[in-house]
C-alpha cells in the first residue's frame, strides 16, 4: 500500500509567521501526529531571514527598518536570504528510521533528488552539486558573503553553473526540518542595500532568478512539478491538506513568543 504524506500550498505570508508554521509543522510531524509534510508558501512583502548561528550583523538593519523590510531568524542553517517573488518550500520528516534515519548528507542528497526532477519536468537542464566537505557540513561555506546565493553547497542544484535554489537543515534526534528557497526574480539592488554588497559585483554570475531562464514559466506549474516530483521520487502519495487548527495555535504562539521577539532574532 502507497505511503501518505501531506501537501500544504499555504500561499503567502509574514516572515515571522511562515518560521512559525514550519516549526509548528514539524513539532506534530515529530510527535507523530502528521506524516512526513511538503509545505510550499510564499511572502506578504520582501523579507530577510537569516540563519539560525548567522550574526545579524552581517544585514543593514537600518535599511531594512527604512523599507520596512522584516528581518527573522530561521530555525535552520545556513545563510541570509533576501525573500521575495519566490516558491519557498519546507520538508519535515522523521528521523528515527526509514528513508531520512541515515546522515545529514544522505537527506540533502535525497530532497534534492526531488527538486531535480521537479526543475527537469518544466524543461531546465539541471546539475546536482555533490562536492562535500565532510568537516564543515553540507552548507559550508567558503566565502566571505553573508548571503546564501552566493556559493553553491552540498545537495544544491544550478543551471549554467547558476545557483537556482538554496536549502538549509535543522535536526533534532527524533526529526528533521529543511526550508528552501526558490527565486523567480531576483532583487538585484534591494541585495546589494541589504547585504552591504559591493556594488561592482555582478551577481549575475553566481545565482538567478527561474523567469531569468524561463521567461514564460508559471509558477503552478513548478508547485505541481515539485509535488508531482516527489511522489515518484519516494514512491507515496502526497494529499492534498492545510495546517491543522493545532499546528495555527502552536505556530502564532511560536510567532509572538519567538521569531518577533528580540531575544531570538539578535541573539548573534
Amino acid at each position: 500500500m502507497t505511503e501518505t504524506w501531506l501537501f500544504i500550498d499555504s500561499g503567502p505570508c509574514s516572515a515571522a509567521y511562515n518560521m512559525a508554521l514550519d516549526e509548528a509543522i514539524a513539532v506534530t510531524v515529530r510527535n507523530g501526529q502528521a506524516p512526513p509534510t511538503l509545505r510550499l508558501y510564499g511572502w506578504d512583502r520582501p523579507s530577510v531571514t537569516i540563519g539560525c548561528f548567522q550574526k545579524i550583523g552581517e544585514v543593514d538593519m537600518a535599511y531594512c527598518f527604512q523599507e520596512n523590510i522584516p528581518v527573522v531568524r530561521r530555525p535552520t542553517g545556513g545563510r541570509a536570504i533576501l525573500h521575495g517573488n519566490e516558491i519557498t518550500y519546507s520538508f519535515s520528516v522523521k528521523t528515527r528510521a526509514g528513508l531520512f534515519s541515515k546522515s545529514l548528507f544522505d537527506s540533502y542528497k535525497k530532497i534534492s533528488a526531488a527538486f531535480l526532477n521537479a526543475f527537469l519536468k518544466i524543461g531546465a537542464s539541471p546539475e546536482l552539486n555533490l562536492l562535500k566537505d565532510s568537516r564543515r557540513g553540507p552548507e559550508a561555506n567558503v566565502q566571505k558573503s553573508p548571503l546564501c546565493f552566493q556559493s553553491v553547497s552540498y545537495g544544491e542544484i544550478i543551471v549554467d553553473s547558476k545557483k537556482i535554489i538554496g536549502s538549509a537543515q535543522k535536526r533534532w534526534t527524533d526529526g528533521l526540518l529543511q526550508q528552501g528557497s526558490i527565486p523567480l526574480v531576483i532583487e538585484r539592488d534591494d541585495l546589494v542595500k541589504v547585504f552591504r554588497m559591493d556594488t561592482c559585483l555582478n551577481t549575475k554570475d553566481s545565482f538567478t532568478g527561474l523567469y531569468d531562464i524561463f521567461p514564460g514559466l508559471i509558477p503552478d506549474a513548478l508547485k505541481t512539478a515539485i509535488r508531482t516530483s516527489f511522489e515518484k521520487i519516494f514512491d507515496i502519495r502526497l494529499t492534498i491538506s492545510s495546517p491543522t487548527s493545532e499546528e495555527v495555535s502552536l505556530a502564532r504562539e511560536l510567532e509572538a513568543g519567538k521569531y518577533l521577539s528580540r531575544e531570538w532574532n539578535y541573539k548573534r
